[in-house]
């Protein structure tokens, strides 16, 4: 069921009838979704989906897939601002992830092998989507990321915008991907003291193997075809990517759509793989969810923002530049602070 907002000539009648259809389907999806993970058993309330819904169909509607091996909390930070910005949020429990279990090398847990699994999922909640507001954003990190690109790319036209974080596209260096593409061992993961890391501590490396796969199958095809318009947000301070595919991805995209955005955090912010709270280690988790921000409610194209960013750079008063270059209507609320604060810190590293 397609839900669509009322205009204002609609009449009570048909306002009435369009919010209990839409509290009927919310109902229903939070009712299954509840009942399914009820089943699988979950580790904590970390792992249970979120659903962070308005009281009425929305104008966008975003679906944030959180990174391999963790946990929709994951995605509180972020998709708490985008609620209060106005927006449905949902937060799915990703295929195999979260069941509490005695997990280890001749145990591990149950993470999907097969890429179409996610495929499915990422699609079926993509509909979900859609039954709650007329435009639907797909975000994610890490392998959440690569699946939400996989999404941009088989559905451009359903899909308004893509929030990239750090996707898998390929690790750090070629013996690590070497290792992902033949390797079948058990990895357990290094958590620095004081960070928080949600979901599982360590996995079958086949279970990785299927992002690393569709990881490539997404660079290929970006080279050939369309996608929905891509912001790809990377750290230098990453050691799980590789951010030369990043901008791969992004120049690829580009060519199609030049609404992508890209930014790179520069290393000595130290901003980790898991850049979307600061549980998990980034002091900065502010900035990922101001450039989502940002991004989300702007039609500025790449060469746009690039022009726009260089002449702050040098000075000019943000108003100045945004009426020269007639581009107010197409400006975000966020955009200014966004922007102002990526310049300071500029300043303050350099």
């Amino acid at each position: 069921m397609s839900l669509r907002l009322l205009s204002k000539r609609g009449s009570l009648q048909e306002s009435v009838g369009d919010m209990t259809a839409y509290t009927d389907v919310t109902t229903a999806l939070i009712k299954k979704t509840r009942a399914r993970e009820e089943a699988l058993g979950l580790r904590d309330d970390a792992c249970r989906s979120r659903f962070l819904l308005q009281p009425n169909a929305t104008p966008k509607v975003v679906v944030f897939f959180h990174g391999f091996t963790a946990a929709p909390a994951q995605f509180d930070a972020i998709g708490d601002a985008f609620f209060q910005a106005g927006y449905n949020v949902l937060i799915p429990l990703m295929p195999g992830h979260g069941q509490a279990g005695d997990w280890n090398d001749d145990n591990p847990p149950p993470l999907p092998e097969n890429p179409h699994i996610y495929q499915e999922f990422g699609q079926n909640w993509l509909e979900n989507a859609q039954s709650l507001g007329d435009r639907v954003l797909v975000g994610g990190l890490s392998g959440g990321s690569t699946l939400a690109a996989w999404l941009a790319l088989e559905h451009p036209q359903q899909v308004d915008r893509g929030l990239l974080f750090a996707p898998y596209l390929s690790g750090t260096n070629a013996l690590v991907d070497w290792v992902v593409e033949r390797m079948n061992v058990y990895f357990e993961w290094k958590t620095q003291p004081g960070v928080v890391g949600f979901g599982y501590s360590g996995f079958h490396m086949p279970a990785l193997r299927v992002f690393l796969d569709l990881g490539q199958q997404i660079l290929d095809r970006a080279q050939v075809q369309p996608s929905a318009p891509l912001l790809i947000v990377s750290s230098a301070g990453d050691s799980a990517v590789d951010s030369e595919e990043h901008q791969q991805l992004f120049q690829a995209a580009l060519k199609f759509q030049p609404k992508c955005w890209y930014h790179c955090f520069n290393r000595k912010l130290a901003i980790p793989h898991n850049m979307m709270t600061q549980l998990e280690g980034n002091q900065y988790a502010d900035l990922p969810i101001a450039l989502a921000k940002a991004y989300a409610e702007s039609n500025l194209t790449w060469n746009a923002i690039t022009t726009f960013s260089e002449r702050l750079q040098q000075g000019e008063a943000f108003e100045t530049i945004a009426k020269q270059l007639d581009l107010s209507p197409s400006l975000s609320p966020d955009l200014p602070s966004m922007l102002m604060t990526l310049r300071l810190l500029a300043d303050d590293i350099a």
